[in-house]
């Protein structure tokens, strides 16, 4: 799913810190020619006794080094205030003009105007996941969510990972995530989850204390490296703490112990497979699957079957039985042709959503 044109967005991949600071010295040398513009006119009124429009001609004449010459001559306190002029408002209208070649060289204006766009399109997501570090996990896990229709953020400090970036097409902060504002730049106040996925365990958990001091009620997931991490990342609010090399280890043992179940794992992850697909759905607060048992799923043309309920706070309900009734706000874990997984979430999402069609 692509949210944005990441090539727009991202014309030319450079630092925060560089582009901040361009835009700083071409901010200070016109607000010092301004202030030139302001003292010269007032000089060349009072010392000089020139009108204001010679004044400002005078002015503008000096600080653009033309050298038209005197508008009328000058006593011995307008010539001194007239070489102090010179000196500075030369050397500020140099600077101020080099800076403005530095941008227009360097591409520099094209990539305010894209970082710009890409601002806005940060400011116009909702409901989407922010992952910090696209190292192989992050890179993995942003494929397997975009590859699912669900909105990203991805948030790294090195430049090079912002042109791949680029070719997906997914919004990007080029940044660390631990820096004062970066979350805040992310949209953390309008995501469902953020993922600290950074090869350093300090940071996932700084991450993780960032993100519940800006939301609340977001999701966080972390990577972890070691068992004490994985604690202190959940103490620090994260609900899962991962390792991946410790998934990867126990996955290599069951398909060595269990293969069997290794494949129907690999068969059912959602979108993956051919023929089925183990998925969840959320039953809306006015879906019609509100109040409609199990054993009626498959007259609505949902032929799955129920493997979990998951209800507000209660313990989770495993293998339900038939005669049991869906309610509002269940989470529902089932398994079925991917046909009937698909007809069953867009009726659990039916009719608060305008945006989904109901299939036949």
């Amino acid at each position: 799913m692509r949210i944005a044109s990441g090539r727009t967005a991202i014309s030319s991949i450079a630092s925060d810190r560089e582009r901040r600071q361009a835009l700083r010295r071409l901010r200070a040398g016109l607000a010092v020619l301004a202030a030139l513009t302001g003292i010269g006119t007032l000089g060349f009124r009072h010392l000089a006794g020139m009108n204001w429009i010679d004044s400002v001609y005078m002015t503008v004449t000096t600080l653009a080094t033309v050298g038209y010459g005197e508008v009328q001559p000058l006593g011995p306190s307008a010539r001194v205030f007239a070489t102090i002029f010179i000196l500075a408002g030369v050397g500020a209208t140099l600077y101020t003009v080099g800076v403005m070649a530095e941008f227009v060289i360097a591409g520099r204006i094209g990539e305010l105007l894209g970082r710009r766009a890409m601002e806005r399109t940060l400011g116009s997501l909702r409901d989407h996941v922010i992952v910090c570090g696209y190292g192989r996990l992050g890179g993995a896990l942003a494929e397997e969510l975009a590859r699912s229709g669900v909105p990203i953020v991805v948030v790294d400090e090195d430049i090079a990972v912002g042109e791949r970036i680029a070719e997906r097409g997914w919004p990007f902060v080029c940044a660390s995530a631990v820096d004062e504002g970066v979350l805040e730049r992310a949209g953390i106040a309008r995501a469902r989850a953020i993922v600290a996925a950074t090869g350093s365990e300090a940071v996932n958990v700084f991450i993780a204390l960032a993100a519940r001091e800006a939301n609340a009620g977001i999701a966080i997931h972390a990577r972890a490296e070691t068992v004490s991490g994985a604690r202190r990342l959940r103490s620090a609010g994260a609900q899962s703490a991962v390792s991946p090399h410790a998934l990867g280890g126990e996955r290599l043992a069951q398909a060595i112990l269990r293969p069997a179940v290794v494949d129907f794992m690999q068969l059912s992850t959602p979108g993956s497979g051919t023929e089925i697909d183990l998925e969840e759905v959320v039953v809306a607060a006015r879906s019609p699957l509100a109040g409609l048992r199990i054993e009626q799923l498959a007259e609505r043309g949902a032929r799955v079957s129920v493997v979990a309920i998951k209800r507000a706070a209660a313990p989770l309900m495993l293998d339900p039985a038939p005669a049991s009734s869906l309610e509002a706000e269940d989470r529902v874990v089932v398994i079925g042709d991917r046909e009937s997984v698909r007809r069953l979430a867009d009726l659990a999402a039916a009719p608060t959503d305008p945006t989904r069609e109901v299939r036949p």
